[in-house]
């Protein structure tokens, strides 16, 4: 059973397909054409690596080996006929910090996928997706990642 509202968005059209959206008084610009602002499946690709990349720090911040710098790339390849949907995702972590270990960062990527970040638990878990960790300049091996799905029971935490 779902729970309430966490907030109450709203999105109001400006004009051609640029609108403004999200709960009042945070609300920012998103372009369905995606030339003047992100469009709404750019919108979802940054709450996928935002949403994954703070429990990545968190994790990591748990195990006393804080995240000093993290950048995430993503890339979406989607349906060619309607709906677009995505089909596979391609997500970079390149984090630096010290003391991090390479399988304390790879299972702080798992777990975001499997377990933690909302988004990724929100989306098909018939999605394919890989990401690769760029720890501290070395970059490792691309690695699949499953999506959450509610059917299969996650691994212990950390």
């Amino acid at each position: 059973m779902a729970e309430g509202p966490i907030t109450k968005w709203s999105a109001r059209l400006l004009e051609g397909h640029i609108f403004v959206a999200g709960p009042e008084g945070r609300s920012h610009t998103i372009d369905a054409d995606s030339k003047t602002a992100p469009g709404p499946v750019e919108v979802l690709l940054e709450a996928i690596m935002t949403c994954s990349g703070v429990d990545v720090v968190d994790i990591l911040a748990k195990r006393r080996t804080p995240v000093e710098k993290l950048t995430i790339e993503i890339t979406a390849h989607r349906r060619a006929e309607h709906p677009r949907r995505i089909m596979a995702l391609d997500v970079d972590y390149v984090v630096d910090g010290k003391g991090i270990e390479t399988e304390q960062a790879e299972r702080a990527i798992e777990l975001a996928f499997e377990k933690y970040c909302t988004v990724i638990g929100s989306l098909g878990s018939d999605i394919v997706s890989h990401s690769r960790l760029v720890l501290n300049g070395q970059a490792m091996e691309r690695r699949s990642r499953r999506m959450f799905d509610p059917s299969v029971t996650p691994r212990s935490s950390a």
